[in-house]
């Protein structure tokens, strides 16, 4: 589906480029964030480990380096939920139009409006704090031996990616009146689908100016994902089979 969300790319450039702004915009101050933590990671980590000051100056600095490390990965998983989040608040006129411009592109378009700043902004603080859950579970599952650092990166980017296609694809459900409760139920049967696309949309995000590019395609891509899902439930499709959708244009 994300494949899919990039396709808008080739047939409306503009629309997508406006996409583009916002996510540039948090990008630039989450770039600053993170550059001046991981600056700051070798004092906190020195200050919150006295009790390794006399060891072998080795083994010191490989447990003072593994921390480190952890709690950037952390600091990562919390950026990249909050990234989404607040990108989708700031851009909320531009990405309610590519949602809007993919719904019609399928067929069926809602009669719903987006969700508006206000909605988006507080979204946007859910996921800020679900960041910081996800965050303190890598950094917990990190200081188990051996296999510490592996299992909490991929279980971080697991879990980061889950909450991001959830958080994605509910808002055009939302638009046709779906609760979030409601989605969940209807996205049960796509699970693997959804994580499929979040793991892929946080695995991008994590490239180079990968998100900024990424963000508009990944709300199409959502808008796709969530159609799928309501083209496979039996309820939606009796609906649609008992009203039909209307062509944009048609006589009313």
């Amino acid at each position: 589906m994300l494949l899919r969300g990039f396709g808008l790319w080739r047939t409306r450039p503009a629309l997508m480029l406006l996409g583009m702004l916002p996510p540039l915009i948090v990008f630039s101050g989450g770039v600053a964030l993170l550059v001046a933590a991981a600056f700051g990671l070798g004092p906190l980590v020195t200050w919150a480990t006295p009790f390794a000051d006399g060891w072998d100056p080795a083994w010191s600095a490989l447990l003072r380096g593994a921390l480190g490390a952890l709690v950037f990965v952390g600091l990562v998983a919390i950026g990249v939920l909050a990234f989404t989040g607040l990108t989708l608040a700031i851009g909320d006129p531009f990405y309610e139009r590519i949602w809007r411009e993919t719904e019609v592109l399928l067929g069926d378009a809602p009669a719903g409006e987006g969700l508006g700043f206000g909605r988006a902004l507080r979204d946007a603080l859910v996921l800020v704090v679900a960041g910081i859950g996800v965050g303190a579970l890598v950094f917990v599952i990190g200081l188990i031996p051996v296999v510490g650092g592996i299992a909490g990166t991929v279980i971080g980017t697991v879990l980061s990616g889950r909450i991001l296609a959830a958080e994605l694809v509910t808002r055009p459900l939302e638009a046709r009146g779906i609760g979030r409760r409601e989605s969940r139920e209807l996205l049960r049967g796509s699970r693997a689908e959804q994580l499929g696309f979040g793991v892929a949309t946080q695995l991008l995000f994590l490239v180079p100016l990968g998100a900024i590019v990424t963000m508009p395609a990944a709300v199409s891509g959502a808008t796709l994902l969530a159609r799928r899902a309501l083209d496979r439930d039996p309820h939606h499709r009796a609906r649609r089979e008992a009203d039909p959708p209307r062509q944009p244009g048609a006589e009313r």
